[in-house]
């Protein structure tokens, strides 16, 4: 499993509860695009329509030797699901403060993955007590260390 990026600020952002595997409808430039790294997932989410899932705000760059035909390096991309599982994350996003966050872009083999979250947004005392256990453990490790 090869990782293409991360989105570290879903961490910080929100509760992450369950994640899931999805596949990613991509054309073949932005593949070898991903090949070389060029993705960022910060300010993107997905969303349900009509039974399907698609992730909106995601940036693919244009690969660099590109033909005639280059997308939108913003573009509305679907994402591959299982019907299950997409009615099991339709009914979680019902509930009030739910939203689907991607939480990193990945290569499973050949196929590109994107892991998607359910999680309910952090309010500032929640980001607020996260960084002061963060920071107390940082500085219990260092006089461990030292």
């Amino acid at each position: 499993m090869k990782i293409i990026t991360e989105n570290r600020e879903a961490r910080h952002n929100y509760f992450l509860e369950n994640t899931y595997e999805a596949g990613i409808e991509l054309f073949g430039c932005e593949v070898k695009s991903l090949r070389e790294g060029k993705a960022n997932l910060k300010d993107s989410y997905a969303v349900i329509r009509n039974g399907e899932v698609f992730l909106l705000n995601c940036f693919i760059s244009t690969f660099s030797k590109a033909g005639a035909f280059i997308p939108d390096e913003r573009r509305t991309r679907k994402l591959l699901l299982h019907k299950e599982e997409i009615l099991k994350l339709a009914r979680k996003i019902k509930e009030k403060g739910y939203t689907l966050v991607p939480t990193k872009m990945y290569f499973d083999g050949d196929k590109a993955k994107v892991e998607i979250a359910t999680a309910k947004g952090k309010k500032l005392y929640n980001k607020k007590e996260d960084k002061k256990k963060s920071d107390l453990k940082r500085d219990a490790e260092r006089q461990i260390k030292g």
